[in-house]
C-alpha cells in the first residue's frame, strides 16, 4: 500500500530511502539521528561534514553507506516552542522536502521517522498528524511506498479523546469479550466447545522461522481476523438473502466509482491501493480481493453501512463483531468518518491489520 504504518528499527528497513531527523550540523547526534550514523558508518559522517550543516525544513541527501537504503535524505526537525512560532510549517517542510528529495533521486520507497517528537519536544499525536496529512498529499500526485515508522505507540495514544470512544464502542459491540463474560464461570470442556464455535481461536499466520499455530482468545492475528467471518447472530444465507449476487466485486467497484463521479485514479487513492493492484481488478471482473482491499476501497468510496457491506458480500466477507478490527472500522463508518489514514492508525494501535494493499 502506498502508505504504511509500522513500528520497527528505521535502520533495518529494506528501501530506497530513509529518512534522519538530524540536527543542523548533520554530524550525528541523539536518538534516531545518532542510531542511523552508527548504523551507517563513517562514511556517511565524512560525507556529511561536505554538506556544511542542514536548516530548519530543508532537506539534504547522502548515501547509506552500511544500511539497507540506498540514501539517506537527513531533515532538520523545529523544537517545540508551544505552536506558535511556525512549528507546524516547518515539520511541514521537513517531510514535503524529504518527499520531494526522494523524488529526485528516483526512489519508490522511503521510510520516516516521526520527525521532531523526540528530544525536540513536538507532540506526538499532534506530529503524527501533520506527516499522515503532508504524505497523503504528497500521494496523490506521486507514486512511491511511505512507511512511517512509530517507535512509541502508547506516547500516540495518550490523552486522545478518539482512542477512548474507540475502547468504549469495542467495549459495547466486541462479540468476544461478551463470551469471555457469558462463559466465564462454566468448565473447561463447555467453554472450549464455545470457543470453536465462536470462533474464539485462529491459526495466526505462519512465521519466517516455521508454520502457524493457534492462539488463545484475544491474541488473534491480524491475518487471521481479516479471512472473513460472519456475524455470529448470522449465517451466510441471512447476509446473502436479498443481495444481487450476479454482479462480481470488480464490477459493482467500477459501477460505485462512475455513480459518485470519481476517477479511477481519486478512489485507488483514497482507498490506499496501489495503482498497479487497481488495474488488475479493472482489467479482472472475477478478481478476488484480499478483506483488507475490499474494505478499502467501500471506505474510498464512502458508502454507508448497508452499501458497505453489500459490496464485501460481493467478495465473500462481512464486517463481523468477532474481530476487533471489523468492529472498529464499523465505528469509523458509523461516524461517518472516511479517512483511511484516521482509521488505519487506529488499527495500528489496536494491533490490527492496515487497509489497502
Amino acid at each position: 500500500m502506498p502508505l504504511q504504518i509500522i513500528r520497527q528499527d528505521i535502520t533495518k528497513i529494506e528501501c530506497d530511502a530513509i529518512v534522519n531527523a538530524a540536527n543542523k550540523t548533520l554530524l550525528g547526534g541523539g536518538g534516531v539521528d545518532g542510531a542511523i550514523h552508527r548504523a551507517a558508518g563513517n562514511g556517511l559522517l565524512k560525507e556529511c561534514i561536505k554538506l556544511h550543516g542542514c536548516e530548519v525544513g530543508e532537506a539534504k541527501a547522502t548515501k547509506g553507506y552500511k544500511l539497507p537504503a540506498k540514501y539517506v535524505i537527513h531533515t532538520v526537525g523545529p523544537k517545540w516552542k508551544g505552536g506558535d512560532n511556525n512549528e507546524r510549517e516547518l515539520l511541514s517542510l521537513c517531510y514535503k522536502n524529504s518527499l520531494l528529495k526522494a523524488k529526485e533521486l528516483g526512489c519508490e520507497s522511503i521510510a520516516f521517522p516521526l520527525i521532531s517528537t523526540g528530544v525536540y519536544g513536538y507532540p506526538v499525536e499532534e506530529g503524527f498528524n501533520v506527516a499522515v496529512e503532508v504524505i497523503s498529499d504528497f500521494l496523490n500526485d506521486c507514486d512511491m511506498l511511505v512507511y512511517l515508522v512509530v517507535f512509541n505507540k502508547s506516547a500516540l495514544a495518550a490523552g486522545s479523546k478518539k482512542f477512548s470512544e474507540i475502547d468504549e464502542y469495542i467495549d459495547d459491540n466486541y462479540v468476544e469479550a461478551r463470551y469471555d463474560l457469558r462463559y466465564a464461570n462454566r468448565d473447561i470442556e463447555a467453554e472450549e466447545s464455545v470457543a470453536f464455535n465462536a470462533p474464539d481461536m485462529a491459526p495466526t499466520a505462519p512465521s519466517k522461522a516455521g508454520s502457524g499455530k493457534m492462539e488463545k482468545r484475544g491474541e488473534r492475528s491480524d491475518e487471521a481476523a481479516f479471512t472473513g467471518g460472519f456475524e455470529a447472530a448470522q449465517t451466510p444465507k441471512d447476509i446473502f438473502d436479498g443481495i444481487q449476487i450476479d454482479e462480481s466485486f470488480s464490477q459493482m467497484l467500477l459501477r460505485k466509482i462512475d455513480e459518485k463521479g470519481m476517477k479511477d485514479s481519486e478512489c485507488y487513492k483514497k482507498a490506499n491501493i496501489d495503482r498497479k493492484l487497481f488495474s488488475k481488478i479493472r482489467s479482472n471482473p472475477h478478481y478476488k480481493p484480499s478483506k483488507q482491499t475490499a474494505i478499502a476501497f467501500a471506505v474510498a468510496l464512502e458508502l454507508p453501512l448497508g452499501e458497505f457491506n453489500e459490496m464485501l458480500v460481493k467478495a465473500g466477507y462481512s464486517l463481523s463483531h468477532s474481530f476487533k478490527s471489523d468492529v472498529i472500522i464499523e465505528y469509523f463508518v458509523k461516524k461517518g468518518n472516511y479517512n483511511i489514514f484516521e482509521i488505519n492508525e487506529a488499527l495500528f494501535m489496536y494491533d490490527q491489520a492496515l487497509l489497502g494493499a
